[in-house]
């Protein structure tokens, strides 16, 4: 379902990035193949550098159809940012790859916070998170960050995912799962 970003993707990526349902949301942009080849060696090499967290979602077949990742991370707290193929739009893996990522962010990587900003006017995306059982609105519980997203307009939302909730929410379905084995 995720793996580490590889060069060898990135073809495939570029012509899934470009689409014009995808394009406008993907945060680190390429007009050209070779541009994109180079953000995805620059992503490789800030992962290396510890600045980034960034993961090829795949599908059943293996086949690379977006990414995730997690920006600007400070004081173990970082932005999320997805993109998937229009192809793969509603078919259900933008949910799977984050329930994967967060798992690899919370358990391995010892996050304590995912941030996502959503533009107000991007619906799908707005959609897309409060369909995750876990994620609570942080405009008023992360002002500096609310403030910080917002600095030249006031055009974001802030949502967020802790490592609490996350985890209440993880070990939560652990027991139920248990209790109906039981």
């Amino acid at each position: 379902m995720l793996k580490k970003r590889d060069l060898h993707d990135a073809p495939v990526l570029f012509e899934l990035m470009s689409h014009p349902e995808v394009f406008p949301y993907v945060r680190h942009k390429a007009s050209s193949s070779d541009e994109f080849y180079f953000l995805t060696k620059q992503t490789i090499e800030a992962e290396d550098r510890g600045e980034l967290v960034s993961r090829t979602i795949l599908d059943e077949w293996g086949q690379p159809i977006g990414t995730i990742n997690l920006f600007d991370i400070q004081e173990n707290k970082g932005f999320l940012a997805t993109w998937i193929g229009q192809p793969y739009f509603g078919k259900g893996y933008n949910q799977l790859a984050k329930e994967a990522f967060f798992e690899e962010l919370f358990f391995q990587l010892d996050v304590e916070a995912i941030f996502m900003k959503i533009r107000r006017t991007n619906v799908r995306s707005m959609k897309a998170a409060l369909k995750i059982p876990y994620v609570s609105i942080g405009n008023d519980a992360y002002p500096e960050v609310y403030s910080w997203i917002n600095r030249t307009d006031d055009v974001y939302d802030l949502y967020v995912i802790t490592k609490d909730q996350y985890l209440f929410h993880y070990y939560g379905e652990q027991n139920e799962e248990e209790m109906l084995e039981a």
